[in-house]
């Protein structure tokens, strides 16, 4: 057994050695800014053409539709504040309350501007109804977000179908993919995506680095100013190290999907039907079976989500309690409570998120432990023992 077993895959993941090694000539011997016209910076010129056309592929699209940037939060706001310079006849924006907050606090921003939002509520299982989209589309609507694959939940909304509906309506749509990218397949033109957010280190990329999709024929402007750069829509010298690592981290998450989806699954299914049958008081979070093929989540009532991570952690286990943007926050997570969760169960909360060298002897290590870790807290809990008793007088 590893001494440490990480579990929190949709926080971050290791960089892939084959993309460090691709990455590494590009710190120190093709060092040339690609923006300069001598010979010396055709190599990282190149290189950057060849990390867009890897990228393009696995979407189904053209490499010219393909913008780097420094992550999934910057093209989620470069996305929403660019649709509200395209001199549409509208100020009207639809999204859903569970949501990235790099969407959410964007969101905020554009109301404060004057901006209509409309946040969707989601079911239990954490979908969005595709009618309810529909039904809130409105003359003055200009653009539609709804995530691909929750964070925190795992749950995979209706993209085709939700694309489909804003294609007839003429409205674009944009998909945070942030989560979904790398581990789903995506067809940007069968689904209707016009804007498509991704970020690297989400599939065994660099970290700073991501890239935002722009469908042909969508005139959008520059969310950073200054040169040139990324055909004048993305100003800054480009993070070609960063650039290079993306484009083969793209290409080997594609290549080794479906094998990698199987194994992922497989335990995931093992370990969510060990801890629903050996676990009390357990709810799964998320849709059961259209979720992220890593993605675990689930409240443990009568315990503190921050106890039960912290005596994981004692032992080495890394996991959260959602997501890593928001793990120094008190409050619930935003996202359990639109489920319709109650605070003192949404407090009891806790994501696992596997990756590929997690293997089923370490998740069975591991549910062995929570097991522990669980009824050791419940028996220090007054709530869980008053529980137990008013339970065996009602016998």
């Amino acid at each position: 057994m590893n001494s440490i077993i990480y579990l929190d895959h949709a926080a971050t993941t290791r960089t892939n050695p084959k993309v460090v090694v691709e990455m590494l000539p590009f710190f120190t011997e093709y060092y040339g800014n690609p923006s300069s016209s001598y010979d010396f910076s055709q190599n990282p010129r190149d290189k950057i053409n060849e990390a867009r056309e890897r990228i393009a592929k696995t979407l189904n699209t053209e490499p010219e539709t393909i913008y780097f940037t420094a992550g999934g939060t910057e093209s989620d706001n470069w996305a929403l504040n660019a649709a509200t310079g395209l001199g549409l006849p509208g100020r009207h924006i639809i999204t859903t309350q569970i949501e990235h907050h790099a969407i959410l606090h964007t969101a905020r921003c554009l109301e404060e501007k004057g901006y209509e939002l409309t946040y969707l509520p989601v079911d239990e299982n954490g979908m969005v109804n595709p009618d309810a989209i529909r039904r809130a589309i409105r003359r003055d609507t200009i653009l539609v977000s709804v995530m691909y694959a929750n964070n925190e939940i795992g749950s995979i909304q209706p993209i085709e179908e939700i694309g489909r509906i804003c294609r007839e309506r003429g409205v674009l749509f944009h998909t945070d993919a942030v989560q979904a990218y790398g581990h789903i397949k995506i067809d940007v033109e069968r689904m209707n995506i016009d804007m498509l957010s991704a970020s690297g280190h989400k599939f065994n990329g660099p970290k700073g680095t991501g890239f935002l999709y722009v469908r042909k024929g969508i005139n959008l402007k520059s969310f950073i100013h200054g040169g040139a750069q990324e055909r004048g829509r993305r100003a800054g010298t480009e993070n070609v190290p960063g650039i290079v690592g993306l484009g083969r981290a793209a290409e080997l998450a594609y290549e080794t999907l479906d094998e990698r989806r199987k194994r992922e699954t497989d335990i995931r299914n093992h370990v969510i039907e060990r801890m629903m049958t050996e676990i009390p008081y357990i709810r799964l979070n998320g849709h059961r079976s259209r979720r992220l093929s890593n993605n675990i989540n689930v409240c443990i009532q009568f315990t503190e989500g921050a106890a039960v991570l912290a005596m994981l952690d004692m032992l080495g286990i890394c996991a959260s309690g959602g997501s890593a943007c928001t793990s120094g926050s008190k409050k619930p997570s935003h996202v359990l409570l639109a489920l319709g969760l109650p605070e003192e169960i949404a407090h009891g909360s806790l994501r696992f998120t596997l990756g590929e060298e997690n293997t089923m002897e370490e998740l069975d290590y591991v549910v062995d432990e929570l097991k522990k870790i669980v009824e050791k807290l419940r028996e220090e809990s007054p709530e869980y023992n008053d529980f137990i008793k008013k339970r065996k007088e009602l016998l």
